[in-house]
């Protein structure tokens, strides 16, 4: 199966069955509770494919260049930026698109939390101290040249801090919407992991196991392929959720009303 046979029937064909599905309910004007609606989705998808893009370049570019990920040349067109085939690039966008329709489509469907949002200054810090003590850990065992880790660390070392300041801003916000940002971000996460699985028979792209901490499901899907689906949508589902949610809207306000007021005070005393 070609790189691109797989983007079609795994991707592209529920892309389109989320976007009939988008176009039935806006047509019925299904609501959402908590949660811009309509135009404000579309933009906060495209915002985070273009981020997809610039921030996954560089580090898809390094592992196809050391070896951890390889594709075989007879399922590829052979068209490639950098280091990476067309194809990948491709991923990155209809990956986006395919988690944030699921994204609509089930925040449409779910019932909103009972209990009134509440702010949590100290679960915002704890799970930011967390993150980042993890972070360390695995920026010390990428660096450390420890050949079996390389491809879990280099996927933890690249992808935490772009979540650090998702949980600084908005880590109550996440937890008030718990269940439902779980399931947006499990119900992809473990459908791509398993397609990855026909992509891993099909030597559609292959894994080095030198690179690789030897723990595989089925036999056949390495650890580092599941934490990369989970830690993507898990990318894409705090930032659609925190850019959308109602809450974040009045916390942009105050920071922006802080910023002013910060601003204000410089002109009145540059000292």
């Amino acid at each position: 199966m070609t790189y691109f046979g797989f983007l079609l029937r795994f991707l592209f064909i529920p892309i389109l069955v989320f976007l009939a599905i988008t176009l039935w309910d806006n047509r019925n004007n299904l609501q959402i509770v908590g949660f811009r609606n309509g135009r404000a989705v579309w933009i906060a998808i495209g915002i985070h494919i273009l981020l997809a893009m610039l921030y996954t370049t560089p580090w898809d570019n390094y592992l196809v260049a050391t070896g951890v990920w390889y594709y075989n040349p007879d399922l590829v067109t052979g068209i490639v930026i950098g280091y990476v085939p067309i194809e990948e690039y491709t991923f990155f966008v209809v990956e986006t698109i395919l988690s944030g329709l699921w994204w609509w489509f089930l925040v449409r469907r779910l019932s909103p939390p009972q209990k009134e949002f509440k702010p949590n200054k100290f679960l915002v810090y704890l799970s930011a101290c967390l993150l980042v003590f993890v972070w360390i850990v695995f920026t010390y065992l990428f660096f450390s040249d420890n050949e079996p880790i390389t491809y879990l660390s280099i996927t933890l070392f690249w992808a935490l801090p772009a979540i650090l300041p998702q949980l600084l801003f908005g880590a109550d916000i996440l937890w008030h919407h718990r269940k439902f940002v779980a399931l947006a971000i499990l119900v992809p996460a473990t459908y791509l992991s398993l397609m990855d699985i026909i992509a891993l028979k099909d030597t559609t792209w292959s894994i080095s196991p030198a690179q690789t901490t030897g723990i595989l499901f089925f036999g056949i899907l390495p650890l580092e392929e599941v934490v990369f689906f989970l830690i993507t949508n898990t990318l894409i589902t705090f930032g659609i959720t925190l850019l959308l949610s109602n809450v974040s809207q009045e916390r942009f306000e105050e920071i922006k009303e802080q910023l002013r007021g910060w601003k204000e005070r410089r002109v009145v005393d540059p000292q």
